[in-house]
């Protein structure tokens, strides 16, 4: 008996290092297609020079809908299609103007972006006083009698002692999104906000408010953090100084539009899902390569590679290209809606929507026993510098699916430049490294197939 089960052990454990080296076997494969004959570079430079900024709504999302969806096709997935979801339309109008008024100094024009979703001021701009705060608990504490009828500068820092950037980013940015809204509470007439960067330079990033329902819409702008901190040493120096913002944006109504989603049909469990996306969506500077043309080159290129290879899927991976991250979520949120009506499984979801660096590793919202058996694959990651495997955020994007069970994850590029080009002007194709952007959906591959061979 003793001698059967010591050679039933080593049946086993033979069975096992035989499926190691294949998964080593496997993974080095998937990187060396995507290292050699990789797309995701050349995809990405037409998404971002032939198309460019792909604001929900716009022609050029609609273009970048069927740019993405000839791709798939192109590159021969088992099913590709598009689900209908309606987006909200803003445009932003002529070019905002931001100018500190000031009797003791003399006027000075400085950078400011309108804030995406904001009504705008219309011709006429809007002229009055500033008061600064650092938070909006603050607002509170000024009251109505010290806030109405001014604008409200909002200039608190993203604070720079955060290793990962995404955590400061997290840490100052309810004074974007509520900010204006909560100082409409106190009676301010306008809303100026500190960009979202810890680079110091005259380029303002923009983002999205969101309005409480029931609140005075105010117009809101961000201001690059050089005319922050000039704004803030001028208002010190002369308190009764005036600001005049013109901005020219509107709410247009909603637009049909679609996220974008091809398949590779799993061979054993087919109506088992693992998705893999990003954002097809991005703000209008720029031609937001890192934001999330890099994620939704990707997302396609993790799913080529499985083709390009011949390895097959047990499971149905999924490529979902979402439609309206930036300004409202609608794609991200439909797509779960029409998952939870079908009673589609999903096991997990994986987004890239960090920008197109070096990727680090990947950040897991799970139960602790995923967690756990996906850092047990930590071995077969590391020869690709991929040691970061923890706790984490998963995406805006696939977090509707949460209360449906999948493993929620995100790939954790290098931070450290991201918010330099976040939402701006310069988030632009030559930022982008080659090798960086094939080492990202090369990874995004190798995590997903072992999430299809070895289940959650």
């Amino acid at each position: 008996m003793k001698k059967q089960m010591l050679v039933a052990l080593m049946l086993l454990f033979s069975a096992f290092a035989t499926q190691a080296q294949n998964h080593e076997q496997n993974l080095r494969t998937i990187f060396d297609e995507a290292l050699t004959n990789g797309q995701s570079y050349p995809m990405l430079e037409y998404l971002s020079l032939n198309i460019g900024h792909r604001l929900s709504g716009s022609p050029s999302a609609a273009a970048a809908v069927e740019y993405t969806r000839q791709q798939m096709e192109a590159y021969g997935f088992d099913k590709v299609y598009l689900q209908e979801v309606m987006v909200p339309h803003w445009v932003r109008g002529q070019k905002e103007i931001g100018r500190i008024v000031n009797s003791k100094f003399g006027s000075q024009d400085v950078s400011v972006i309108a804030l995406g979703n904001s009504v705008g001021t219309g011709p006429e701009g809007l002229l009055a006083e500033v008061i600064e705060v650092q938070s909006l608990d603050e607002l509170e504490k000024l009251g109505k009698k010290n806030i109405e009828g001014k604008i409200v500068f909002f200039n608190r820092p993203m604070d720079p002692k955060h290793i990962h950037t995404g955590h400061a980013y997290g840490g100052a940015g309810d004074q974007r999104v509520k900010g204006p809204s909560e100082a409409a509470k106190y009676g301010a007439v306008g809303a100026i906000n500190r960009s979202l960067t810890l680079a110091q330079n005259d380029t303002p990033h923009t983002g999205t408010l969101i309005y409480e329902e029931g609140v005075t819409q105010i117009p809101a702008v961000a201001i690059s953090t050089v005319g922050a901190d000039y704004l803030s040493r001028t208002i010190k120096a002369n308190k009764a100084m005036k600001f005049y913002m013109e901005t020219h944006c509107e709410m247009l109504p909603d637009v049909l539009s679609y996220n974008v989603i091809g398949e590779l049909t799993g061979s054993e469990k087919p109506d088992e899902y693992i998705v893999v996306g990003g954002h097809l969506d991005s703000w209008d500077v720029g031609d937001g390569s890192h934001d999330d043309g890099a994620g939704c080159v990707q997302a396609i290129e993790a799913v080529r590679v499985f083709k390009a290879t011949g390895i097959r899927p047990k499971r149905t991976l999924r490529a979902v290209m979402f439609m309206n991250e930036e300004n409202g979520l609608r794609g991200g949120k439909e797509y779960a809606r029409v998952a939870k009506e079908k009673g589609e499984k999903h096991i997990a979801a994986l987004e890239s929507d960090s920008g197109g660096f070096t990727p680090r590793g990947f950040g897991i919202k799970s139960s602790p026993e995923v967690l756990t058996k996906i850092q047990s694959w930590g071995d077969l990651l590391a020869p690709y510098d991929l040691r970061k495997i923890v706790k984490g955020y998963g995406g805006a994007d696939i977090n509707p699916l949460e209360d449906q069970g999948p493993a929620l994850i995100g790939l954790m590029p290098d931070s450290q430049r991201y918010f330099d080009y976040h939402h701006t002007a310069d988030d632009t194709f030559d930022k982008v490294n080659k090798r960086e952007l094939e080492l990202g959906a090369a990874s995004m591959a190798a995590l997903i197939y072992l999430i299809d061979q070895e289940g959650l």
